[in-house]
């Protein structure tokens, strides 16, 4: 099973849009890639390390934060216990989904509106 950190803040700071999670990062390297979880209603971001993936679970309590960075094209870093990792294509993937989402009941009706009420 894939192991699963959930982002518990997010917040723009000194030029940047910073992801928090509450759990290290050591080994983990960004893979630039995000996936969609209709089922949970959020996004996730793939981590990689050398045995396999780490999703980083956006939910949709971040949304609105993350739609503000991503408006000002900042560069989005994660922020763990141990180090901070900037997530390559971050804003590049997100604009990708969310075009797929909007208006696709492939995502699931809930999915769709949120993210069209956020995005």
């Amino acid at each position: 099973m894939k192991q699963r950190i959930t982002i518990t803040n997010a917040s723009i700071t000194e030029m940047k849009l910073q992801l928090e999670v509450s759990d290290s990062l050591r080994g983990l390297i960004p893979a630039g890639q995000i996936l969609v979880d209709s089922e949970h209603c959020s996004f996730i971001y793939l981590m990689e390390d050398q045995e396999d993936y780490t999703y980083i679970v956006i939910p949709e309590q971040q949304w609105t934060v993350i739609k503000t960075g991503i408006d000002r094209t900042l560069p989005v870093y994660l922020k763990g216990t141990d180090q901070e990792l900037e997530l390559v294509q971050f804003q590049e993937e997100l604009d990708f989904i969310i075009s797929n989402i909007k208006g696709n009941s492939n995502y699931g009706n809930e999915m769709v509106q949120k993210v069209e009420d956020i995005f």
